[in-house]
């Protein structure tokens, strides 16, 4: 056999390989596809492929992840605060993950309050490492398309301690009381807006930035001026510390915090008093019974119980990142679309809904898209994670948060 024949056919075998491994691990490829698997850790793959779509070719990158692997364990990225921004590469570096992929929505602009800072903070609920860092926004005070017909800015796609994935519902529950002047509930944790009439909680979880966010916008338009009837109450140690008429910035300090209130809200933080004794109690509920969520991101549902929801967009289209539930929970699939000029058409939400169906997702997620969708994953001879399509910007935008798939042992 002739050196270029015997080169073309070890290359064919090659191929062939990489195709049956990525179909074993994540449904057969598409028709056509031009398709490369590789592994990225034990129970990590990716691969990339071609996918013919309503208006036209768009290029898909896949992490397949075997949460039944005790090699692997997936988490919450973030900056470490909730209100910071990062690129995906970066906070897959700074944590130690092999792999990840961008998150939630997230406040990315202002320009309907002036003056107002934007914090950056996600939309929905987050939990790292089993620990609640914030609560949603209301539904209309939330940045990204328009929620399918019975989707909630409280959704979330969470790993429980049983290491299984699932569709979730997180809600605040929580109670500020004082002895002297009674109780009220808690509505909002570390969020970037609060609902009319409410008190919420800010803790050393949310940074630095400012919270006069918070009190802007209403229930029913995220355009709509910022409350003039505001207070604020920080709390140390169990007692109020400080007060003011409006919401401040700053690093608020571990042990401490602090309550902003608008309208109604502000009206019962104003009989607090400096020196007076408060309890805070906050904690994120599920919906669902199941083990405690080690990691939740927010995101809107695309998928469930192994249905598209009813009413999803088909016809804007453009590049996206989805997170897939397969196997009973026990594999995720985490998918971002290529941003480079040759595939920016992407797809709509219906054909990732039903793309991920066919890779064998009975649940979806959809996160953040455009520029924001960036897939990392490290090489086969390790290192950091590098950025594997092409963000549709150019360059890796700062995002909220993400997934990252960490490697657990040897």
């Amino acid at each position: 056999m002739r050196p270029g024949a015997r080169l073309t056919t070890v290359l064919a075998q090659l191929s062939v390989l990489g195709t049956l491994a990525g179909a074993t691990l994540a449904g057969a490829a598409p028709a056509g596809a031009v398709q490369r698997a590789s592994e990225v850790s034990p129970g990590v793959t990716y691969r990339d492929f071609d996918l013919a779509a309503a208006h036209g070719t768009a290029h898909v990158h896949l992490l397949t992840v075997d949460l039944a692997d005790p090699h692997v364990r997936v988490d919450l990225l973030y900056p470490g605060s909730v209100a910071a921004r990062a690129s995906v590469s970066r906070m897959a570096a700074s944590a130690g993950a092999v792999a990840g992929v961008n998150g939630d929505f997230f406040h990315i602009s202002e320009a309907q309050h002036p003056g107002v800072p934007v914090t950056g903070a996600p939309v929905g609920p987050a939990v790292a490492d089993g620990r609640p860092l914030k609560a949603a926004v209301p539904r209309a005070q939330r940045f990204g398309p328009t929620l399918p017909s019975g989707g909630s800015t409280e959704d979330v796609l969470g790993v429980g301690t049983d290491e299984l994935a699932r569709l979730d519902r997180l809600s605040l529950s929580g109670t500020v009381r004082s002895a002297a002047d009674g109780s009220l509930p808690l509505r909002g944790l570390n969020q970037y807006a609060l609902p009319e009439g409410s008190v919420g909680a800010y803790t050393a979880d949310w940074g630095s930035a400012s919270r006069r966010r918070a009190v802007c916008g209403t229930d029913s338009s995220r355009a709509a001026p910022c409350a003039s009837d505001t207070y604020e109450v920080t709390v140390r140690d169990g007692r109020v510390v400080s007060t003011a008429d409006s919401p401040g910035a700053g690093v608020v300090a571990e042990g401490t915090t602090v309550l902003v209130g608008r309208e109604a809200g502000a009206q019962w933080l104003r009989k607090l008093s400096v020196g007076e004794q408060v309890t805070v109690e906050q904690r994120l509920v599920a919906a669902k019974a199941g083990a405690p969520y080690r990691f939740a991101v927010g995101g809107a549902v695309l998928r469930r119980d192994g249905r598209n929801l009813p009413g999803l967009d088909d016809s804007a289209s453009t590049v996206r990142t989805a997170l897939g539930i397969a196997d009973g929970g026990k594999r995720l699939l985490l998918l971002a679309l290529d941003g480079s000029a040759a595939y920016r058409s992407g797809l709509t939400v219906a054909e990732v809904a039903a793309e991920l169906g066919r890779l064998g997702a009975s649940d979806a997620l959809g996160t953040d898209g455009g520029g924001s969708s960036a897939l990392v994953a490290r090489g086969a001879g390790g290192g950091a994670p590098v950025v594997r399509n092409h963000p549709s910007d150019g360059s890796e935008r700062a995002v909220a948060n993400g997934v990252g798939v960490f490697a657990v042992g040897g």
